[in-house]
Protein backbone atom coordinates (compact mmCIF):
# COMPACT_ATOMS: atom_id res chain seq x y z
CA UNK A 1 0.00 0.00 0.00
CA UNK A 2 1.27 3.66 -1.07
CA UNK A 3 1.83 5.19 2.15
CA UNK A 4 0.68 9.37 2.19
CA UNK A 5 4.32 10.62 2.90
CA UNK A 6 5.12 9.21 -0.84
CA UNK A 7 1.43 10.47 -1.83
CA UNK A 8 2.54 13.96 -0.93
CA UNK A 9 6.37 14.23 -2.67
CA UNK A 10 4.71 12.68 -5.60
CA UNK A 11 2.24 15.93 -5.73
CA UNK A 12 5.03 18.34 -5.39
CA UNK A 13 4.87 18.81 -9.63
CA UNK A 14 7.23 22.48 -9.24
CA UNK A 15 9.61 20.81 -11.38
CA UNK A 16 7.15 18.86 -14.12
CA UNK A 17 7.40 20.34 -17.20
CA UNK A 18 10.09 20.37 -20.25
CA UNK A 19 11.21 24.15 -21.28
CA UNK A 20 13.77 22.88 -23.67
CA UNK A 21 16.40 24.94 -22.31
CA UNK A 22 19.09 22.71 -20.69
CA UNK A 23 22.85 22.17 -20.43
CA UNK A 24 22.00 18.50 -20.33
CA UNK A 25 19.33 16.23 -21.16
CA UNK A 26 18.61 12.38 -21.57
CA UNK A 27 15.53 9.84 -21.17
CA UNK A 28 15.15 6.80 -19.65
CA UNK A 29 12.72 4.21 -19.71
CA UNK A 30 12.44 0.90 -17.08
CA UNK A 31 11.86 -2.09 -19.18
CA UNK A 32 10.27 -4.17 -16.73
CA UNK A 33 7.23 -1.94 -16.31
CA UNK A 34 7.78 0.60 -18.61
CA UNK A 35 7.70 3.69 -16.65
CA UNK A 36 9.32 6.60 -18.63
CA UNK A 37 11.05 9.50 -17.72
CA UNK A 38 12.80 12.76 -19.59
CA UNK A 39 15.05 15.00 -17.85
CA UNK A 40 16.42 18.52 -18.38
CA UNK A 41 19.00 19.60 -16.79
CA UNK A 42 20.71 23.41 -16.34
CA UNK A 43 24.44 23.86 -14.98
CA UNK A 44 26.42 26.81 -14.37
CA UNK A 45 29.83 25.77 -14.34
CA UNK A 46 29.70 22.47 -12.91
CA UNK A 47 26.65 23.28 -10.40
CA UNK A 48 22.94 21.99 -11.08
CA UNK A 49 20.79 24.98 -11.09
CA UNK A 50 17.39 23.20 -12.28
CA UNK A 51 16.22 19.93 -12.90
CA UNK A 52 13.19 19.73 -15.16
CA UNK A 53 11.51 16.39 -15.70
CA UNK A 54 8.24 14.90 -17.63
CA UNK A 55 7.24 11.29 -16.66
CA UNK A 56 4.64 8.81 -18.07
CA UNK A 57 5.05 6.70 -14.73
CA UNK A 58 4.23 5.11 -11.59
CA UNK A 59 3.93 7.10 -8.15
CA UNK A 60 6.95 5.57 -6.85
CA UNK A 61 9.29 7.77 -10.04
CA UNK A 62 7.63 10.67 -10.08
CA UNK A 63 7.85 10.64 -5.65
CA UNK A 64 11.77 10.14 -6.69
CA UNK A 65 11.96 12.38 -9.67
CA UNK A 66 10.16 14.95 -7.34
CA UNK A 67 12.38 14.76 -4.19
CA UNK A 68 15.69 14.30 -6.78
CA UNK A 69 14.83 17.65 -8.62
CA UNK A 70 14.52 19.46 -5.01
CA UNK A 71 17.84 18.03 -3.55
CA UNK A 72 20.20 18.42 -6.67
CA UNK A 73 19.69 21.93 -7.21
CA UNK A 74 22.76 24.36 -6.25
CA UNK A 75 24.60 20.80 -5.88
CA UNK A 76 28.00 20.30 -7.86
CA UNK A 77 27.92 17.74 -10.40
CA UNK A 78 30.35 15.40 -9.07
CA UNK A 79 28.77 15.96 -5.47
CA UNK A 80 25.51 14.66 -7.30
CA UNK A 81 27.31 11.47 -8.73
CA UNK A 82 28.39 10.68 -5.46
CA UNK A 83 25.27 10.80 -3.68
CA UNK A 84 23.54 9.01 -6.41
CA UNK A 85 25.94 6.62 -6.36
CA UNK A 86 25.61 5.84 -2.43
CA UNK A 87 21.53 6.01 -2.82
CA UNK A 88 21.62 2.90 -5.05
CA UNK A 89 24.25 1.35 -3.11
CA UNK A 90 21.41 0.93 -0.29
CA UNK A 91 19.91 -2.11 0.55
CA UNK A 92 16.37 -1.78 1.88
CA UNK A 93 16.06 -5.00 3.68
CA UNK A 94 18.67 -3.70 5.90
CA UNK A 95 17.57 -2.61 8.99
CA UNK A 96 19.65 0.00 9.70
CA UNK A 97 19.68 2.75 6.41
CA UNK A 98 21.65 5.15 6.67
CA UNK A 99 21.16 7.61 3.67
CA UNK A 100 23.77 10.42 2.39
CA UNK A 101 23.58 13.92 4.00
CA UNK A 102 20.35 15.77 2.54
CA UNK A 103 18.91 13.06 1.09
CA UNK A 104 17.14 11.35 4.25
CA UNK A 105 13.47 11.95 2.58
CA UNK A 106 14.68 9.06 0.02
CA UNK A 107 13.91 6.67 2.97
CA UNK A 108 9.71 6.83 2.40
CA UNK A 109 10.98 5.49 -0.73
CA UNK A 110 13.58 3.21 -0.16
CA UNK A 111 12.22 0.65 2.53
CA UNK A 112 11.34 -3.24 2.65
CA UNK A 113 7.99 -2.08 1.75
CA UNK A 114 8.82 -1.48 -1.60
CA UNK A 115 11.50 -3.18 -2.28
CA UNK A 116 9.34 -4.40 -5.28
CA UNK A 117 9.60 -0.45 -6.79
CA UNK A 118 13.47 0.22 -6.43
CA UNK A 119 13.76 -0.03 -10.46
CA UNK A 120 10.87 2.53 -10.44
CA UNK A 121 12.56 4.77 -7.48
CA UNK A 122 15.99 4.62 -9.26
CA UNK A 123 14.70 5.54 -12.86
CA UNK A 124 15.07 9.03 -12.17
CA UNK A 125 18.69 8.40 -10.87
CA UNK A 126 19.61 6.49 -13.79
CA UNK A 127 18.30 9.14 -15.72
CA UNK A 128 20.32 11.88 -13.81
CA UNK A 129 23.40 9.92 -14.39
CA UNK A 130 22.88 9.31 -17.81
CA UNK A 131 22.19 13.21 -18.32
CA UNK A 132 25.74 14.14 -17.01
CA UNK A 133 27.56 11.40 -18.54
CA UNK A 134 27.15 12.41 -21.99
Amino acid sequence: MINNEIIKIASNTSNVGLTNEYTFKSSKKNSLCGDLIKVELILKRTKIISMKYETESCIYCEASASLLAKKIKNLDKKVIEKKISELKKIDPKETNLTFPKNFSEFKFLMNKDNFSRLKCVFLPLDAVLKALNK
